[in-house]
């Protein structure tokens, strides 16, 4: 996501009509690739709920508490798994659980993946990160990046992809290998995690990759932390860490060609997760209260209401846990009681 800091300072998604299936941070180091591998275990379907909470787990430990996969709060209807990492083929990723996490063998970790699809969520696979290296600028890699995803998919049962790379990308190559993911694994839930810069306009490489996947895009998670002040939809600039930050930025990608359904607010567990843009969960709350039903909103009001916004996303999982999972229990109850 954009802006994750390792080591204590961490930075950390949407479809119409409600029901789609797909969600970032920085990897504490590189691991060396996995082996190839057919495809053994099949992927589960899970519906995205109209209104959804996301987070990232950790496969690495860098200070927050350290979890299995199973020991995510049930508030998160969307997991994503952080991260898959570049190869050394252009384009090409790969992920390996870190020891760290205290898995002791691979099959446990598919065993959690099914089990919190049995339970309704979508367990996706997260690409990039604040070190992420993955590069997708031309035809070759794009077919580099979406052969190993999709591979990876089938390999683990990871319901989709999460695009976290905070180093820029080239929206028609992206676009391109998204779209073959999706050829692939029609049902596939697709989430992003830009920056709040790269989404000031349309015409920024991240809003061109969200619009250009549109048709199945699940949701855009927007880090609103370790940024600075920004223009909101009204032109005027709006500081970090605000329900106004929230709202007339979110308004933006509103205007500019997003569905509701593939908008959300995506912000740090706690002080710890990031470094800067914490807000507490009463203002993540009054952000959604605002562009859904017009109330609790600060000095900026959106033109309409949006009851259909997907929902809200937080880096990370651990770090709500070490924060006594505050987002789940509060924004998570929030979201699933949106219009």
């Amino acid at each position: 996501m954009p802006g994750r800091l390792l080591a204590g300072l961490t930075a950390a998604v949407l479809a119409t009509a409600g029901l789609v299936g797909t969600s970032t941070a920085r990897a504490a180091g590189n691991h060396p690739p996995t082996p190839s591998a057919a495809a053994t275990t099949a992927v589960t379907t899970a519906a995205v709920p109209r209104h959804a909470v996301t987070g990232y787990w950790q496969n690495f430990d860098n200070g927050a508490t350290v979890q299995k996969l199973k020991d995510a709060d049930d508030a998160y209807d969307i997991i994503a798994v952080s991260f898959a990492e570049a190869t050394g083929q252009p384009g090409a990723v790969t992920f390996r659980l870190d020891p760290a996490v205290g898995y002791a063998s691979t099959d446990e970790f598919k065993a959690d993946i099914k089990a919190k699809q049995a339970a309704g969520k979508s367990v996706i696979l997260s690409v990039g990160g604040e070190r992420g290296a993955v590069s997708v600028n031309d035809a070759a890699s794009a077919q580099n990046f979406a052969d190993s995803v999709s591979g990876l998919m089938d390999e683990y049962g990871f319901n989709g992809v999460d695009i976290d790379l905070e180093n820029g990308l080239n929206s028609a190559y992206m676009t391109q290998a998204l779209k073959s993911v999706h050829d692939r694994h029609g049902d596939v839930v697709v989430t992003m995690a830009p920056q709040t810069i790269d989404m000031q306009s349309p015409q920024n490489e991240y809003f061109k990759t969200a619009l250009g996947i549109k048709d199945f895009l699940t949701a855009v998670n927007m880090q609103y932390y370790n940024s600075g002040s920004m223009n909101g939809c009204d032109g005027k600039v709006y500081a970090q860490g605000t329900v106004d930050f929230l709202t007339a930025l979110a308004c933006i990608q509103l205007a500019g060609g997003l569905d509701p359904s593939q908008v959300g607010i995506g912000v740090p567990a706690s002080a710890r997760a990031a470094g800067s843009g914490y807000v507490a969960p009463s203002v993540v709350n009054a952000a959604l209260d605002c562009l859904t039903r017009g109330s609790n909103c600060g000095s900026f009001k959106p033109p309409k209401t949006y009851p259909g916004l997907r929902g809200a996303m937080t880096w990370s999982t651990n770090w709500d846990a070490a924060n006594g999972n505050a987002f789940a229990s509060q924004v998570g109850a929030h979201v699933h009681g949106l219009p």
